[in-house]
């Protein structure tokens, strides 16, 4: 089964208007050979190291008997969980493979200390840990395997016995990976982090923890005909017309799932979708809900709908101004990575770069290396400690009069970007706060983990259009925990990662509002605020 892609109202317009002239223009197959002109000069270097996604089949097909015969192998010596350790598209795509395929991988993607405590104690005994990373400089990633080389030392395991590898070929973490003893899977180095769901980054974690890869390969095989071929019914274009060539843009892209086998896609096409259009001052904000989001009822003149179905005749037509997509895992994930990088085209940005990613570590580090003081708070509410610029802040006494200034911020085509630096699985009951800002401010709302969002949505909240408004919450409550040979631990980390964002969205001129969090009950105090 290909990808189904049905649309109404304006997006079936730009899908009319669009496809014959990219048709026209062969942007599919010359996508799929490798024309990195598509995107113009300055784009064109680096579209020429990175489109290898497109051939991503037949280079990891040699790599599932190897993944396969290292599963049977950890299974012979009683190893029955996977740990990936792995940022941005390192660890999204694993994780919507797995969940989808019904087998258990733990994701490590944060720097939180209770998150990180919960994943080196828990069974460690029985645990491989996979670590991937392009380069090994990731400064999270690189916490992460120094935790767990120190954890399984401490337990008497040979870190060299369960520790796996995944990177490109002559990084420094293959050197040094390979002279400690580890296993390493060498990646395709011609696809980018976010377009390697087919690549050794999402097919080693995900086939250790059972996935069947020779069936997701069929899917995504399946789909890559119709994804090269210059023709009208081809999904790949379909999709890029429809969620870029709306007139006027409808760049907020609302994503919901909605009858789909798939579980958790809308998160993994966020950082996809995000990351490779927001820059330049344009982009496309992908905007995750759940079926009973305001925002799919609002219905604002900038929201385009995507519902991820079960199919095409799962429902009986298509609502006005929504796109409704259908298909097999891997035949979703090459026609998005085809439909972003053509959306990137026509938007006139490389959709292959990430130009203010590395200004938020920048300042992370800057952080770390200083150790300035916290920002004193403007005031405390509840046991929450509330920080802001005093243009921000204003008169503002409470909690909830902080919250309603920032959300009087925002403007009639901007969006709330609600940043959390906690404990991803301990405190899932905050997420409620997505639905009640939205439902109060009439406009769309982003949840997102840090520091995952930074390796996500944090592209276009710096190089985006300029209409975003940053609700952060950090927390001290839990026990810190000690980097090994590091000179800071892990609260010390994820507190320098949330402020230096706030410092680099200052100085873009976003208005960022920061809540600190000492307790659990000041938790329910924010919650409350914004009910």
């Amino acid at each position: 089964m290909t990808v189904t892609v049905a649309a109404r109202g304006a997006a079936q317009h730009a899908i009319e208007q669009h496809v014959p002239r990219l048709v026209e223009q062969l942007v599919a197959s010359r996508i799929t050979g490798g024309d990195a002109s598509l995107w113009g000069p300055e784009a064109e270097d680096e579209a020429s190291k990175r489109l290898g996604w497109t051939q991503a089949v037949s280079v990891s097909r040699p790599l599932v008997g190897e993944i396969v015969a290292l599963r049977e192998q950890l299974a012979e010596r009683g190893i029955t969980r996977v740990v990936l350790c792995g940022m941005g598209g390192s660890s999204l795509a694993p994780e919507v493979i797995t969940r989808t395929a019904g087998v258990d991988l733990v994701v490590l993607d944060s720097t939180d200390p209770t998150q990180v405590r919960s994943a080196l104690t828990e069974h460690l005994g029985h645990t491989a840990v996979v670590v991937s990373s392009k380069s090994g400089s990731t400064v999270e990633t690189d916490s992460q395997k120094r935790s767990f080389e120190g954890a399984f030392r401490d337990a008497g395991i040979d870190p060299a016995e369960r520790i796996i590898i995944v990177t490109d070929p002559g990084s420094p973490l293959e050197a040094s990976s390979l002279e400690a003893g580890y296993r390493v899977f060498t990646a395709d180095p011609t696809v980018g982090g976010r377009y390697s769901a087919l690549t050794a980054f999402g097919l080693v974690p995900s086939g250790l923890a059972g996935v069947d890869l020779d069936a997701l390969l069929d899917e995504a095989e399946a789909a890559s005909l119709p994804l090269a071929v210059d023709s009208e019914s081809n999904p790949g274009l379909q999709l890029a017309a429809a969620i870029a060539g709306t007139e006027p843009r409808r760049d907020k892209l609302v994503i919901v799932s909605d009858g789909t086998h798939v579980v958790g896609l809308g998160d993994w096409i966020e950082q996809l979708v995000a990351e490779s259009t927001g820059k330049n001052g344009t982009g496309i904000l992908p905007v995750v809900v759940g079926t009973d989001a305001p925002e799919l009822t609002t219905r604002a003149e900038d929201v385009q709908i995507v519902r991820l179905v079960a199919d095409r005749g799962a429902t009986r037509e298509v609502e006005n101004n929504e796109i409704e997509l259908s298909g097999t895992l891997g035949a979703l994930l090459m026609t998005w990575e085809y439909a972003t990088a053509i959306a990137g085209m026509m938007l006139g940005i490389n959709p292959f770069d990430q130009p203010d990613v590395e200004s938020a570590k920048i300042a992370a580090r800057g952080l770390l290396d200083a150790r300035p003081e916290p920002l004193a708070a403007a005031f405390v509410d509840r046991g929450v400690e509330v920080v802001g610029s005093p243009e921000l802040i204003g008169d503002a006494s409470t909690l909830a009069q902080a919250i309603g200034r920032l959300e009087s911020r925002l403007s009639p085509d901007g969006y709330v970007a609600v940043q959390v630096y906690l404990d991803r699985l301990g405190h899932p009951e905050l997420e409620v706060l997505r639905h009640r800002i939205s439902e109060r401010t009439g406009r769309p709302v982003t949840f997102g983990w840090g520091p995952r969002f930074l390796h996500s949505t944090g592209q276009y909240h710096k190089g985006g259009p300029a209409h975003g408004v940053f609700l952060q919450i950090t927390g001290t409550f839990a026990d810190d925990l000690e980097i090994p040979d590091r000179p800071f631990s892990y609260r010390e980390l994820i507190a320098a990662q949330a402020a230096g964002d706030a410092v680099v969205l200052g100085d873009h001129g976003a208005p960022v509002l920061t809540l600190r969090v000492t307790d659990e009950d000041a938790l329910v105090a924010i919650i409350d605020s914004v009910s």
